[in-house]
């Protein structure tokens, strides 16, 4: 299994100092000598003041994050979890995101999601009534835009007249454009435009809050991964090829038993399918963090 790590600031105790240059240099370049996979953010432009209260975090715009952590970098992968596609036109989310794979040198993994605030839907001016339809049709846009850029895409509110000179991705066809979310309408995409399934395992109340179905259980995780690896078949797709990511949770690290625990969970997740563990670190200062993942790939990495 590979992991990758959560940048810290998305707890919503995390304090503004990991936005600082310093703090994002300092972190990533750690998770990177620890052998982590992937360093992950994600995207909320407009949330409310209420969400942020109540168990909201802080974000950076996942362009300038991401691009700013591939210059600190060499071998790691940067991920979006998630960007919310629905926000954007889908010719400048293509160029955004081809950039990031650019100056990266092939590193990026476009996490994407529906979104699920819909005060934040109405801040940036889009219908959260859309979503679903918008997130299909960016995503069919994506692989289009990128693999032959000289066909014009249209869409419901947007319209290439000819043919566009639009910036490639280093990665060919494309980046791997994982899916995030637990509904059939997720999987359903995954089969058709992904190559990964970032699902959420949680209780129905969790799932409710973030517009998702629920998951309450490995065993519950396991038959979804067989009907997404059924779906994927019948499409004429292998299903080994496609990753499938899962969440873990803050661990205390000095607890024997309790990464004991971790290290059978985390096996019992991956011979149901997890190929990736997106890892929730301490997040009560930057020092608190590299600590952390130092502790975490001594126990789970190297």
């Amino acid at each position: 299994m590979k992991f990758t790590l959560e940048y810290p600031s998305e707890f919503a105790s995390a304090s503004e100092a990991f936005l600082t240059p310093d703090a994002i240099r300092t972190i990533v370049r750690r998770a990177e000598a620890a052998g982590f996979g992937a360093v992950a953010v994600s995207e909320h432009p407009a949330p409310s003041v209420k969400w942020r209260r109540n168990g909201g975090h802080d974000t950076l715009d996942p362009v300038a994050a991401l691009s700013f952590m591939a210059g600190l970098t060499e071998t790691i992968t940067l991920m979006t979890n998630l960007m919310v596609l629905p926000f954007r036109n889908p010719y400048m989310a293509a160029k955004a995101l081809a950039s990031i794979d650019v100056v990266s040198g092939g590193r990026l993994i476009v996490g994407a999601g529906v979104g699920y605030l819909r005060s934040e839907f109405s801040a940036v001016g889009v219908e959260f009534e859309r979503r679903g339809r918008l997130l299909d049709e960016s995503l069919a846009a994506l692989s289009a835009i990128w693999t032959a850029p000289e066909e014009p895409v249209r869409g419901a509110d947007f319209a290439a007249v000819g043919p566009v000179w639009t910036q490639s991705p280093v990665q060919k066809p494309h980046p791997p454009i994982w899916i995030g979310g637990n509904s059939v309408a997720a999987r359903r995409r995954v089969v058709e435009y992904g190559s990964g399934w970032m699902p959420l395992i949680a209780p129905p109340t969790v799932a409710s809050s973030i517009g998702t179905q629920a998951l309450t259980d490995v065993i519950e995780f396991g038959a979804a991964v067989c009907e997404l690896g059924a779906q994927l078949e019948a499409a004429g797709r292998d299903p080994s090829t496609v990753d499938v990511q899962i969440e873990q949770h803050l661990v205390d690290l000095s607890d024997a038993g309790a990464v004991s625990a971790v290290v059978d969970g985390l096996a019992e997740l991956e011979c149901k399918g997890a190929t990736w563990a997106v890892v929730h670190v301490d997040a009560s200062s930057p020092e608190a963090s590299v600590d952390y993942i130092e502790a975490f790939a001594e126990n789970f990495i190297r």
